[in-house]
């Protein structure tokens, strides 16, 4: 197990590396305020020794696992309360999840209420993944005759249509184009606290 300056030291790498390849021995000392390499190397191998610190094509970086938000395995019921349960967590990544570092995936803020039926609300982040295919009943983000919008794709036969999903608004049927950018892979949305 790391010692407390052992997990103030991978903290720091976490904060100012990331992801990323880590530098030498050098650059870390010098970026994190060590005098010397040496003391570096010694932190270094502990955590390689615990596999905190992977090696990859004669690379390190810090193992994936390390980033994310902790996953409970135990759900959470929304109906009555129940006795607590023990639980098992992992670290889960919306990077990995939703493959958001891919450059087919991109990122969009919703912006009005006609997909509210199916829990998509004004302000919400949805993921979504490059396509210009869709299969009947998926979210996707199309331009249609001159504007984007988010709706459910809809085929039948030859016929194509998006629909919404809240009564309010009309289906929309394309007079001159219809393109799919992409589908929806996921929804993040951001709880405010009054």
């Amino acid at each position: 197990m790391s010692t407390q300056k052992q997990k103030e030291f991978l903290e720091n790498l976490k904060q100012r590396y990331g992801k990323d390849f880590l530098p030498s021995f050098e650059n870390i000392a010098k970026d994190l305020g060590f005098k010397h390499k040496n003391s570096v190397w010694q932190y270094f191998n502990k955590l390689k020794t615990e596999n905190l610190i992977i090696e990859e094509n004669k690379r390190f970086r810090l193992n994936k696992n390390l980033f994310g938000a902790r996953l409970l395995l135990s759900p959470v019921r929304a109906g009555f309360a129940s006795a607590g349960e023990d639980y098992v967590e992992k670290r889960v990544s919306l990077d990995e999840q939703f493959h958001i570092d891919n450059p087919s995936t991109f990122l969009f803020t919703v912006i009005g209420d006609s997909m509210i039926d199916l829990g998509i609300f004004e302000g919400d982040t949805v993921i979504i993944k490059k396509s210009s295919e869709a299969k009947s009943g998926d979210i996707v983000l199309a331009f249609i005759d001159g504007g984007y919008t988010l709706k459910v794709f809809r085929k039948k036969n030859s016929e194509v249509w998006l629909e919404p999903a809240n009564s309010h608004y009309p289906i929309l049927k394309p007079k001159e184009t219809l393109e799919i950018f992409g589908t929806v892979q996921g929804i993040v949305r951001k709880i405010k606290a009054d």
